[in-house]
């Protein structure tokens, strides 16, 4: 949260006039109780590269929607591309069954997820986050090639030669995904580089607050329906070449977009705010910091040191000011940056709950394009189903930011809250997969075995039972995947903030592991359990969370109205 001195009676006004607006560069504290809150204009440069963001998205998800039928279903009769020459047919490739193809899709996510710690520290140490973005987009360009060729005619031909490529190209192209996520999320946040908030009086005559966190949280949820149209228009187009064409275009079309990616970095370089990197010798310092912090707070209840460690006066040991006699020889920085830090580290206990969250997103991955296989599809790959999930985003992030958080208020909708609320709705997405998979197995002619009835057998439930899951499940993604990655950027040191986001991305990698330990509920006839079981751990997982956090999120409330946080340090930069 952002924080300022009001301005103190018989101060000049500092003024400006932008785009004929005349904004107030000086605040009282009538003002900061008073006018009506606003986010600022988002900068063009920001756009530019939620463009680069689209086009990589289109590629990533136009190419992973198709790995469920890839993996799992085998070569329709008399074909040899994939494609099924009828159209109630389901296309396949491999055949190597559902809990095959869960367990693949479910590691392609891990490792999607843990190799931005790598771009991140690559990034912040020694790069920079420009460099490093390109790097990795050469990365996952041999990727997106690999896959191309692993669903070629003749590459099928041989299958378990086919899954070796395929296995290497999703390693290959998860490498350089991993690495390009890091940073191109703050890096879009970046461009955007006012950090205090002014008076601004409108056209109308109206004195607005111009408030740089809520500026912040407008770009990352125009910066997600970025993401979001690339996923979907990527997942329907690349679902009906997978069905009328073959594998090898549904690959090859996402190469073909990819290749914007490095066309619009070349076109855009002089025009980014970045950040330098601030060497590997700063990061060590960070983690020497907290375990001089930490030291004689550990126990071997974890829940003992997990109290311990969110004392008040935890980071006051390792400020400067604090320490008394010869201070260590790498204690180099002040007490301003102890504040950033300790910001930081509390952005990262707050991710701690998130790879529960990540349980029930990753339904949407695997599972529930396998229900959708169960039900009648009207003539629809069952893989487009999951589009529904893009679409609900575009629609409701502008929703979000027009309607529904300038009426709530910032106090009614502050991040933990969201991310809160997050938990709640994703449960609810849950129980909605869960009573369909009831009904499914009630109407099937397989009964509790429905996935092996396909074609004209499958149980009569139209497909378009799914939508509540999957509206559900991006309302949730708003309120906390959107959150996360906007209160890894707020609350991270400006030189770590690649490092803040990689970890907050990592919880979906730690969401693949934990999930790793569900996939014998994976499968016929124990998919209701699966579904209830991911509801439950949503639920209780999100009061979990807001029974921890709920005392900062008051302190955030506080901060919203003006006034000063509990922990406040008046020398602590904003």
């Amino acid at each position: 949260m952002a924080q300022y001195q009001p301005l103190a009676s018989g101060d000049e006004i500092e003024l400006a006039v932008v785009d004929g607006d005349v904004e107030e560069l000086s605040l009282t504290s009538e003002d900061l109780s008073n006018l009506r809150r606003v986010a600022d204009d988002i900068p063009w440069a920001a756009y530019l590269i939620a463009v680069i963001e689209l086009a990589e998205r289109f590629s990533y998800y136009g190419s992973t929607v198709v790995f469920v039928n890839f993996i799992q279903q085998p070569l329709p009769p008399g074909s040899r591309t994939g494609a099924p020459l009828d159209i109630e047919d389901q296309a396949g490739a491999l055949g190597l069954g559902q809990r095959a193809s869960t367990g693949v899709t479910t590691f392609n996510t891990f490792w999607v997820y843990l190799t931005p710690l790598l771009g991140a520290y690559i990034s912040d140490a020694h790069w920079g986050r420009y460099k490093t973005i390109c790097v990795a987009v050469g990365i996952a360009l041999v990727g997106h090639i690999l896959l191309v060729y692993s669903a070629l005619p003749s590459t099928l031909e041989n299958p378990k030669y086919a899954f070796v490529v395929f296995i290497c190209a999703i390693v290959i192209m998860g490498t350089g995904t991993g690495a390009f996520k890091s940073n191109i999320s703050p890096l879009v946040a970046e461009q955007y580089t006012r950090t205090t908030p002014f008076v601004r009086t409108l056209k109308t005559g109206e004195r607005v607050l111009v408030d740089p966190d809520m500026t912040i949280a407008k770009i990352y949820m125009y910066f997600y329906l970025f993401i979001n149209v690339g996923s979907f228009t990527g997942q329907i187009g690349m679902t009906y070449a997978e069905k009328l064409v073959g594998f090898w275009l549904a690959f090859s079309l996402p190469t073909v977009v990819f290749l914007l990616c490095p066309l619009i970095l070349y076109v855009g370089r002089n025009r980014y705010t970045t950040t330098p990197p601030i060497g590997s010798s700063m990061l060590l310092t960070s983690l020497r910091a907290f375990a001089y912090a930490a030291r004689g707070r550990w126990s071997i209840n974890p829940m003992i040191t997990f109290k311990n460690f969110s004392e008040p006066d935890f980071w006051d040991r390792v400020k400067p000011s604090e320490v008394r006699g010869r201070r260590p020889v790498w204690m180099t920085f002040d007490d301003a940056w102890v504040e950033e830090l300790k910001r930081g580290y509390g952005a990262c206990a707050v991710f701690a709950f998130f790879p529960l969250w990540w349980l029930s997103y990753g339904q949407m991955g695997n599972n529930l394009t396998s229900q959708a296989a169960t039900m009648q599809t009207h003539g629809l790959p069952n893989d487009i189903i999951s589009n529904i999930d893009p679409i609900a985003l575009v629609i409701l992030i502008p929703l979000c930011d027009k309607v529904l958080y300038p009426a709530l208020g910032p106090r009614r909708t502050t991040p933990l809250k969201r991310m809160a609320l997050g938990f709640a709705v994703a449960a609810a997405s849950m129980a909605w997969a869960m009573f369909v998979q009831h009904v499914i197995y009630a109407r099937s002619p397989c009964g509790h075995s429905a996935s092996e009835c396909t074609g004209a057998r499958v149980a009569p439930v139209s497909v378009w039972w799914q939508t509540g899951a999957y509206l559900l499940v991006a309302a949730s993604e708003i309120l906390a995947s959107v959150t996360g990655l906007e209160y890894a950027f707020s609350n991270a040191p400006p030189g770590m903030r690649s490092i803040v986001t990689a970890l907050f991305q990592s919880t979906s990698a730690l969401g693949s592991v934990v999930a790793g330990a569900f996939i014998a509920l994976a499968s016929d006839p124990l998919l209701v359990w699966n579904y209830g079981v991911m509801g439950a751990i949503a639920a209780l997982t999100g009061l979990a969370f807001w029974r921890v956090f709920r005392d900062k999120d008051a302190e955030d409330e506080r901060a919203v109205s003006g006034e000063p946080r509990v922990d406040d340090n008046p020398t602590s930069p904003r």
